[in-house]
C-alpha cells in the first residue's frame, strides 16, 4: 500500500470543513495548533484531512492583510558597510517607535540568499518587507507579483514603479564634480567596483556628465576594482591608476569605503592624499572624522531614512501610492 502523502493541493480551510463537517473556524484553530476546543474525533479527523490534501495554514497571507504580527523584515547586503549598518540601525529604531519588530538578514547581495530569505520570513508571519538595495531574483518578482508590502531602499525596484525611499544618486555625483571643479582638478578618474549597482551607476554617470559639461575637453578616466566589498574594490581600482607620476588629480569614490581602499593603494604608491590627488566619497561615514580626516564626502541622511521608510510601509500596508521619496543629501568638506 502506498501511504505517500499527496502533492500539495490547491485547497482551502472551506473545503476541509466541508469534507469533515465541521466549521471553518474549527479546521482554522485545528490548523494552527489550537485543540482543545475541539473533540479527539474532530480533531483526529481534520489532521488526516490536512495530511491527505497537503494542506498548510497561509499564516503570511494572513498577516499580511490584516497585520497581526508585527514583524518587519529587512533584508540588506554587506552589513559590515557602514552606510548599510546605519540603514539598518534608523530603521530598527523608527519601527520600534511604531510598535514593530524588525528581523535582520544579511543577503550578501546574492539573488539565491535573498530569495531564501524572503520564503523564510513569509513563513513567520511578516507584515511587510524592507529591502535594501535588493537584486532582481525569482522569489522577489513573485512577491511584487503577489503586491506584498514592500518599500525599497537605497537602490530602486528591479521590477520598477514601487515605493522607494533614498537620495537623487546621480545628482550627488553631480554635486561631488561641482566640488572638485571648485578645487581646482582637471584630471580626474572616478572609481568603481566591477559590478556596477545601480545606485553606483547612478552616482558614477552623474559625476562624469558634470564635470565634462563644465569642463571642456576634460574626460573623465574610469577605473573599476574586484573584491568581496568596498574596500577591497577601492584599493583593486585604484591600484589600476599606475605609478605615481599616472595619478589624476582628483578621484570620486562613490562610497566612502571604496575612498578608503583608494587611500592605501596611494600611500603605498607614494601619492599623498590630499595634496597629490583629492578624493571625494559619497556616503559621509561618521567614521570619517576619527579615521579619514583627508576626506570630503556627500553626506546621505541614512538616520533620517527610517521614520520615511516606515511611513511607506503603513501606505504601502494600506494600497496607497507612496512612489518615491527622495531625502536631501549635502557636501561635507574634511577640516582645512
Amino acid at each position: 500500500m502506498n501511504d505517500r502523502r499527496r502533492e500539495p493541493q490547491n485547497v482551502s480551510l472551506a473545503d476541509i470543513a466541508a469534507k469533515a463537517g465541521v466549521s471553518v473556524s474549527t479546521v482554522s484553530r485545528i490548523a494552527n495548533g489550537a485543540l482543545r476546543r475541539a473533540s479527539p474525533a474532530t480533531v483526529e479527523k481534520v489532521q488526516r484531512l490536512i495530511a491527505e490534501f497537503g494542506y498548510s495554514p497561509n499564516p503570511v497571507g494572513r498577516s499580511l492583510r490584516g497585520g497581526e504580527s508585527r514583524l518587519i523584515a529587512m533584508l540588506a547586503p554587506n552589513l559590515d558597510n557602514p552606510a548599510m549598518a546605519a540603514i539598518a540601525a534608523s530603521t530598527e529604531a523608527a519601527l520600534r517607535d511604531a510598535g514593530y519588530v524588525m528581523i535582520l538578514c544579511d543577503t550578501h547581495d546574492e539573488p539565491d540568499l535573498q530569495d531564501e530569505y524572503l520564503r523564510a520570513m513569509r513563513s513567520r508571519f511578516v507584515e511587510g518587507f524592507v529591502l535594501v538595495s535588493a537584486v532582481a531574483s525569482r522569489e522577489l518578482e513573485a512577491a511584487v507579483g503577489r503586491a506584498d508590502p514592500i518599500v525599497f531602499v537605497n537602490r530602486r525596484s528591479p521590477y520598477g514603479g514601487l515605493a522607494f525611499v533614498g537620495i537623487d544618486n546621480r545628482q550627488a555625483g553631480a554635486d561631488a564634480a561641482d566640488h572638485l571643479i571648485a578645487c581646482g582638478a582637471r584630471r580626474p578618474a572616478a572609481v568603481h567596483p566591477e559590478d556596477l549597482s545601480l545606485t553606483i551607476r547612478d552616482r558614477v554617470e552623474g559625476f562624469i556628465e558634470r564635470f565634462e559639461a563644465r569642463t571642456p575637453g576634460a574626460r573623465v578616466r574610469r577605473f573599476s576594482g574586484a573584491g568581496k566589498n568596498h574596500l577591497d574594490a577601492g584599493y583593486s581600482a585604484a591600484s589600476a591608476l599606475g605609478g605615481k607620476e599616472d595619478w589624476p588629480d582628483a578621484v570620486l569614490c562613490p562610497s566612502d569605503l571604496m575612498a578608503y581602499g583608494l587611500y592605501k593603494a596611494a600611500s603605498e604608491r607614494g601619492v599623498r592624499i590630499p595634496d597629490d590627488c583629492i578624493p571625494i566619497g559619497i556616503d559621509g561615514n561618521a567614521l570619517n572624522a576619527w579615521i579619514a580626516p583627508w576626506l570630503s564626502s556627500v553626506s546621505v541622511p541614512y538616520s533620517d531614512f527610517g521614520a520615511r521608510i516606515v511611513d511607506c510601509l503603513k501606505g504601502v500596508k494600506t494600497g496607497l501610492d507612496v512612489g518615491e521619496v527622495l531625502l536631501e543629501h549635502r557636501l561635507v568638506l574634511k577640516p582645512s
